[in-house]
């Protein structure tokens, strides 16, 4: 859209994989990226200052949790979810969707919306399509994402169809919403932008479909693929993803939602997407599993005990560069918060720094042989899985 803050530009391409840039208010991501998740304004044993200093560009939050804790109304008296959490650079909030579906026995859908118990004090809440747009409006993140409709990964055909079909009718419903806020906020702050979810489950037609429904909806500043990574088999979702490389606009950013395990970012970005984002580096930060060129390292294994090298000789970050695998094996054993600061921090570098890689690939166009060589490596030699 003419003059809208908001753009993409393709700069190389190697088969459907593309090298960009997503243009917002905040400044540039160059795509495919690498989200960090900080759920409640925060990622987790992490300061701004390391994120920034790792290469990060974009983050995510959460709108139910920030919802629940501190509240949305705190969170625009502070100035806005950026100032609040004090990072400058582009963010995105999700809808929280998904956790609501998640609150199994504490959860009752509507057309209307999803009434819920807060999981933190039990309180009784309730989500719409028009009340999740005023939420995400007030926290004022950079892209906003709809509210949809959530389910497993591996959900039967009438199931998906029915969770699809609603998504599509909520998002005309945010849509018309998102629309009448921009109006009355104008000039009020940042502008923002909303990206619609491709559900459908494990089915082309209901995926097909989807994507079709929303590209008819409105001229979209990118577009969200959502329900996957949520209990499918992997070749399930890559199938997935190869039906939305050519369902979706070419000339759009594409977002995968919550998918953010190393194979996972490799294989997304060749079938054609953009954006991810996952708990995954600094959950698994905070319980002593690292990530590394060779495989996934439990710190915690006593064969570490006494071994001087760092998590990955191939790593440049602070924690590679400074500290032994047997000294973050004697924090973890010691239940010191350093050790999940630096597991942490090591997991959201190896991230981004395998992003950057994808990136050169893509410019070289190699993608494709550099892939086969960074998975056989990372799955034939494991470092640790004990």
């Amino acid at each position: 859209m003419s003059g809208s803050p908001f753009g993409f530009t393709i700069d190389a391409r190697d088969g459907r994989a593309r090298k960009g840039v997503f243009r917002t208010p905040h400044g540039d991501v160059d795509t495919p990226a690498f989200m960090a998740v900080g759920t409640g304004a925060t990622v987790k044993a992490l300061d701004p200052n390391d994120l920034r200093a790792m290469g990060a560009q974009m983050i995510l939050a959460n709108a139910y949790h920030l919802h629940l804790r501190p509240g949305e109304d705190v969170v625009r008296a502070m100035g806005g979810i950026q100032r609040f959490m004090a990072w400058d650079g582009p963010m995105l909030t999700d809808s929280g969707g998904f956790q609501v579906f998640s609150l199994e026995g504490m959860r009752t859908v509507s057309e209307d919306g999803v009434a819920f118990q807060s999981h933190i004090d039990g309180s009784r809440r309730l989500f719409t399509p028009e009340i999740v747009m005023a939420l995400e409006h007030t926290l004022g993140a950079d892209v906003i994402m709809q509210f949809d409709h959530v389910i497993p990964g591996e959900s039967v055909y009438a199931n998906s169809l029915d969770a699809s079909d609603r998504s599509l009718r909520w998002l005309e419903r945010c849509l018309r919403e998102h629309g009448r806020l921009q109006v009355l906020e104008a000039g009020a702050g940042y502008p923002q932008t909303l990206f619609p979810i491709v559900q459908g489950g494990a089915h082309a037609e209901l995926r097909r479909a989807a994507a079709s429904a929303i590209r008819s909806m409105h001229d979209w500043d990118g577009i969200a693929i959502g329900g996957l990574s949520v209990g499918e088999p992997k070749p399930a979702m890559y199938e997935m993803l190869d039906i939305m490389s050519d369902a979706l606009p070419e000339e759009k950013p594409r977002y995968l939602m919550g998918v953010g395990f190393p194979e996972d970012l490799i294989e997304g970005a060749r079938r054609g997407v953009d954006l991810f984002d996952c708990v995954a580096p600094t959950r698994m930060g905070r319980t002593g599993t690292a990530f590394t060129s060779e495989g996934r390292l439990n710190v915690r294994n006593v064969k570490f005990r006494t071994d001087p090298a760092p998590l990955d000789g191939r790593c440049n970050c602070s924690t590679c560069a400074r500290f032994t695998r047997a000294y973050i094996r004697h924090l973890f054993v010691s239940e010191e918060a350093l050790g999940m600061h630096l597991l942490s921090l090591h997991n959201v570098h190896f991230l981004l720094a395998l992003m950057r890689d994808v990136r050169s690939a893509i410019a070289a166009g190699s993608l494709d042989a550099w892939s086969e060589r960074w998975l056989e490596r990372y799955h034939l030699r494991p470092v640790s899985t004990s």
